[in-house]
């Protein structure tokens, strides 16, 4: 009962309330909440800023997203260790949008998607996301990363291309065209970052992979750019306006001031201009955006439940979610959601409630004002590492595998569906095409489970014995539209020859409006052929449904009974009179 309250529950700041109800809230409790947020902070912040230009956009947009969304989102939200911020797997649908309409139409498409998490909200569809099967989720996060993947070829390589093309194939083209010129100073530098992200974890040292990675990332590149070659950092690649208008490299060590979101532009980019073409067009994207980031937060919150025994509030999370991205525009954040690697690194930290992913915005902020003539050190190349490992980690190969070996064609058709239309379409059409491929099938399996069965012989269920020409048929099964029809017109062939039959209805949980329809229409099949129809024994829903829709028996083709003992006695009886 308890956990179908914090399903349905929706209130800001479930989270944090109901942390800081069952833990007195004490120094050394801060003191734990604080070292998890300043672990996750250390991963937060090449990763934000690695999205960032992932998608298209400066650096410093990430760490805006990881600051702003990652402190509203766990203060209004309803999950107790889940961080925020950039994810991947956003990358393939905000990367067209910034193509097409620039960092302002991202922007606005974030808070259009934040609106629409706080609909699904307060409508309480947050349970419902878990109906999802993990066909679909893998299929669409694999396609993800794989296209995440294929994306950082030409910064781990260091290719010289102008512009990459729109389609999948024509960027596969593309880099491999390139790659004979691939700049081996630039490839060193990846491969030194890579390798410590393999190596790393197996040091079982507590500090996290990312930290030594991109430090022995810029170490590489700068020795190669003292000896003359050309290896591109986050200062040499992005630049910024200074409140005197001179340009600074890097990243500006400051906050944006708030602005409304469809006029804050990057360099060589114009204010959006809005109209009814364009809103119709970001408002699909936002859509899909909204149910990739419902989809991701609370499948994280679920793990994240695994790991800690607490119960997340489902509808809260979403409010919160809601909250954090329609905030974070106005302050030059792009898309948040809760983030499954980040967040699991903070409940292993230590993490008690979530101030803790609090003080990661806190600390990401600090390193924002602090370290940004640092940061522009950082090599793109050791970004493309880190995204290449990320991609690798959210594909879950082996989960895939897995499934492809031991699950049913049909879930297998929806995964690759999935995956090839992630890849070589969009996540919008990726999105609505696996969770209606998946429904359909869904559908299918539960039809294929509603089967008629002749009983007439078996003494179990007939207590006596059946006149000539009569005929018992059991129905176990669902009878909604998409059975009803096939179960219906194999009854209507059964009952061709007969004077009469029996259906008998105790294994009918459900009974929709397809369903009264294909039984209206089989009465009158057994009308036309003159034969008689009872009906007994009915649960409490298919009978609901019936009187709702005044299904009325005549008395003379059609009767129905409480039980099929009184349908059968009833029957005698009056086969009996009939020849008297």
């Amino acid at each position: 009962m308890k956990y179908r309250k914090h399903l349905f529950s929706l209130r800001i700041g479930h989270a944090l309330r109901e942390s800081l109800k069952d833990v007195p809230y004490k120094a050394t409790t801060f003191y734990k909440d604080l070292l998890a947020g300043l672990t996750v902070g250390i991963i937060a912040i090449p990763l934000s800023m690695a999205l960032a230009i992932a998608i298209g956009v400066a650096p410093q947009y990430g760490l805006y997203t990881a600051i702003i969304a990652g402190f509203i989102t766990p203060f209004t939200g309803g999950s107790r260790y889940s961080v925020s911020g950039p994810t991947a797997a956003f990358v393939v649908i905000l990367y067209p949008i910034v193509q097409q309409y620039g960092l302002s139409g991202l922007l606005l498409a974030s808070l259009l998607s934040g609106l629409i998490l706080i609909i699904m909200a307060l409508f309480r569809l947050g349970r419902y996301i878990q109906y999802i099967p993990e066909s679909v989720t893998l299929g669409f996060t694999g396609g993800i990363a794989v296209v995440i993947a294929v994306l950082q070829v030409k910064g781990f390589f260091g290719l010289s291309i102008t512009e990459m093309p729109e389609s999948f194939v024509g960027k596969v083209v593309a880099l491999a065209q390139a790659l004979p010129a691939f700049s081996l100073p630039t490839l060193l530098v990846g491969l030194s970052a890579l390798g410590v992200f393999i190596l790393w974890p197996k040091l079982k040292i507590a500090v996290p992979a990312h930290l030594p990675a991109v430090v022995i990332a810029s170490l590489v590149a700068a020795v190669f750019n003292q000896q003359g070659f050309n290896v591109a950092t986050i200062g040499s690649t992005f630049s910024f306006t200074l409140p005197d208008g001179s340009l600074g490299a890097g990243i500006p060590s400051m906050l944006p001031d708030f602005q409304w979101p469809w006029l804050r532009t990057q360099a060589d980019e114009s204010p959006l201009v809005l109209s009814w073409a364009v809103a119709s067009d970001l408002l699909s994207a936002a859509f899909a955006i909204a149910m990739l980031g419902a989809i991701e937060s609370l499948l994280c919150a679920v793990v994240l439940d695994g790991m800690s025994g607490k119960k997340h509030s489902a509808n809260s999370e979403l409010l919160g979610q809601g909250i954090g991205n329609i905030i974070t525009p106005f302050f030059g954040g792009i898309t948040a959601t809760a983030a499954i690697a980040r967040s699991a690194a903070n409940y292993k930290a230590g993490a008690v409630s979530p101030i803790a992913a609090m003080c990661h915005a806190v600390v990401v902020l600090v390193s924002l004002l602090s370290l940004s003539t640092i940061l522009a050190y950082i090599p793109m190349a050791g970004m493309s590492a880190l995204l290449i490992m990320v991609a690798w980690n959210m594909s879950e190969a082996h989960k895939i595998v897995h499934l492809v070996k031991k699950a049913p064609a049909s879930e297998v058709l929806v995964l690759m569906v999935c995956l090839s239309l992630t890849i070589f379409f969009d996540m919008v059409i990726a999105i609505s095409a696996g969770i209606i491929l998946a429904s359909l099938l869904f559908m299918k399996q539960v039809a294929d489970m509603t089967k008629v069965k002749d009983i007439s012989g078996q003494k179990k269920h007939i207590h006596v014995e059946l006149p000539p020409r009569w005929k018992v048929f059991k129905i176990n099964g669902p009878l909604f539209f998409a059975a009803a029809d096939t179960v219906f017109g194999e009854l209507g062939h059964l009952s061709t020859s007969q004077d009469g039959v029996i259906l008998y209805l105790d294994g009918v949980s459900i009974l929709d409006s397809g369903g009264v329809a294909a039984l209206y229409k089989f009465l009158g099949k057994c009308r036309h052929n003159n034969t008689r129809v009872l009906l007994a024994d009915f649960q409490f829903q298919p009978l609901k449904t019936l009187a709702k829709a005044g299904f009325a028996p005549d008395g003379v083709h059609c009767e129905t009974y409480s039980t099929l003992a009184d349908a059968l006695d009833d029957v005698v009886r009056e086969i009996a009179v009939s020849k008297i």
